[in-house]
């Protein structure tokens, strides 16, 4: 029984070894035919990065001759099967372009968008993939409305829609928290702005009115009064979208003293 494994182990790693010379022949010294087979069956194999290069070396020979629109298609395949979606995404698109009567074509647009959607980094890292899946992913749903596909990039777009809110989200609370009031309340209005529906809504609304609040009572006495009232008006919106909110005890409380503040100030411009 020993002797049977190591037999097939034998085997095995000469088999290997003449898959790998089969290969470098034909990457270094075949024909553009030879590396175009070798191409493929690299990819059946599953050997995608092989099959990369392979591919890569043949399409100038190939431009323009039947076996192209395959070997983009198992081009951008094989990006996407090595998870490298940047890549991915750029080929399935160019894919398309190509060949926009393929019967792949639909696939290829999808998984275009979806590649781009897998390459979206975490929200607090630059977004321009993030917003270059959302575009995309719009896109095929307005070009493919009833493919089996669009309840998927309709999900994908929510997620990714999030992940943009949350960054603006965090860029506007690390203001307040940096005790930039003045910015902070420009990039909490930048928030409810872009994203009307944003689940951070309350709580922006909220770190919004603590920004106003803070600024309206350490500011210079010319400013003050004015700050205030901006600040009362904030809490006035808040109240109003959010009545039931469980920051209205605290928010409530604050808004006394601001209007305890502006009765000090009365009685010092009527002693003045």
């Amino acid at each position: 029984m020993q002797k049977n494994k190591i037999y097939i182990f034998i085997l095995l790693v000469a088999l290997g070894i003449s898959s790998c010379s089969e290969y470098q022949k034909a990457l270094n010294k075949g024909t553009s035919d030879e590396q175009y087979l070798m191409a493929v069956k690299m990819y059946d194999a599953q050997k995608y990065t092989k099959a990369i290069q392979l591919f890569e070396k043949i399409t100038p020979s190939f431009k323009g001759k039947p076996q192209m629109e395959r070997i983009q298609y198992m081009v951008s395949q094989a990006h996407f099967n090595t998870k490298q979606y940047s890549l991915a995404a750029y080929y399935f698109d160019k894919f398309v372009k190509s060949y926009p009567k393929s019967s792949k074509a639909e696939e290829a647009a999808y998984l275009s968008a979806y590649s781009y959607y897998l390459a979206s980094p975490i929200y607090s890292l630059d977004q321009k993939d993030t917003r270059e899946a959302i575009t995309a992913l719009q896109n095929f749903i307005y070009k493919y409305p009833e493919s089996d596909k669009v309840p998927d990039a309709n999900k994908n777009i929510k997620e990714l829609t999030y992940k943009l809110e949350k960054k603006s989200f965090e860029i506007a609370k690390q203001y307040y928290h940096t005790q930039d009031y003045v910015a902070a309340m420009v990039a909490f209005d930048n928030l409810l702005s872009d994203y009307l529906g944003t689940s951070f809504k309350e709580e922006a609304m909220y770190l919004k009115f603590k920004s106003a609040y803070n600024l309206g009572t350490n500011s210079i006495i010319t400013k003050k009064e004015e700050r205030i009232n901006e600040a009362i008006k904030v809490h006035q919106r808040f109240e109003r979208n959010f009545p039931d909110s469980k920051y209205l005890e605290e928010t409530k409380k604050l808004v006394s003293d601001l209007n305890n503040d502006l009765i000090a100030i009365t009685v010092i411009k009527t002693q003045n």
